[in-house]
């Protein structure tokens, strides 16, 4: 699944218009980049945690060569996978699925009072 087919199941799974799932979906991408960014670890509850990692420079070697070459420091990101999700991917717990909408009943006009005499 890509990003595209990720925002379609999600608008067609909330009834939200496919417009607003993205902008949703692009800001939820944009916020989990920002806290990495700045160094924070960032967990959700049942899903997993994003933690942050620096990497030192070191010496590494070319493979076709043998020839020593240095690698400089970098940054990447850990993910640790949360109870619930290992759960549901072992099959020892069923995945939540969106409650089914239910439809909006219509309420029949307030009838007025009769008027005294």
């Amino acid at each position: 699944m890509n990003k595209t087919e990720m925002i379609d199941s999600i608008s067609k799974a909330t009834g939200v218009a496919k417009n607003h799932t993205e902008k949703v979906v692009n800001e939820l991408f944009s916020v989990i980049t920002n806290e990495l960014k700045a160094g924070r670890k960032l967990t959700v509850i049942g899903f997993g945690s994003f933690n942050p990692v620096k990497r030192s420079a070191r010496m590494g070697r070319n493979p076709q060569t043998g020839e020593s070459i240095k690698i400089p420091a970098s940054k990447s990101v850990h993910f640790s996978v949360g109870t619930g999700l290992k759960d549901v991917l072992n099959g020892k717990a069923a995945a939540k699925k969106a409650p089914a909408k239910k439809p909006v009943a219509k309420k029949a006009p307030a009838k007025k009072p009769a008027a005294k005499r």
